[in-house]
């Protein structure tokens, strides 16, 4: 089966997150899996739960840098944490087109592996000693992947950088 490619030739989202996996010697299982309309509903569709979904956050820094935030589903962002261990008093999540321009990828496929800048990396330590599931770079796509191997291979920061979500 030929590789997809994106417009112009460019590397798929997917070619790029497998590359740099391959680059680093991690080893992910991509899977195909329908939308979903919900965290619950994509944990079933993976055959996980919820928590073992990690979402890969874009963080704009004050100076105007970037960074990755691994998340677990039904956790989000603390800020006042991720400031301390930072040491800023500004971050911010961007607008999808600047996430986008940072990333190489779109809401929803953001991963830091393959990503067009190798942005710093700060992983939830609770996402740690366990096997996880992330975007795979491209729409309809989920990676399997050991969270340890990851954090290592991503020389990731490890930290407790999220709180529970807030039930609206």
């Amino acid at each position: 089966m030929a590789s997809p490619k994106a417009p112009g030739g460019a590397a798929s989202g997917r070619e790029r997150f497998l590359a740099d996996a391959r680059a680093r010697g991690l080893a992910v299982d991509v899977v195909e899996r329908p939308a979903a309309r919900s965290l619950a509903e994509a944990a079933g569709l993976l055959g996980i739960k919820p928590e073992d979904i990690v979402k890969s956050l874009v963080v704009r820094h004050k100076d105007g840098s970037f960074l990755f935030a691994l998340i677990p589903g039904g956790r989000q962002i603390s800020w006042p944490k991720l400031r301390a261990l930072l040491q800023v008093n500004k971050l911010s999540l961007p607008h999808a087109d600047t996430a986008f321009e940072a990333t190489g990828y779109r809401r929803g496929t953001i991963t830091p592996l393959g990503s067009t800048t190798a942005w710093p990396v700060y992983a939830d330590a609770s996402i740690a000693g366990r096997r996880i599931s992330l975007g795979a770079g491209e729409h309809g796509y989920s990676a399997f992947v050991d969270s340890d191997a990851l954090i290592a291979a991503l020389r990731a920061t490890v930290a407790d950088i999220s709180d529970p979500e807030q039930v609206r």
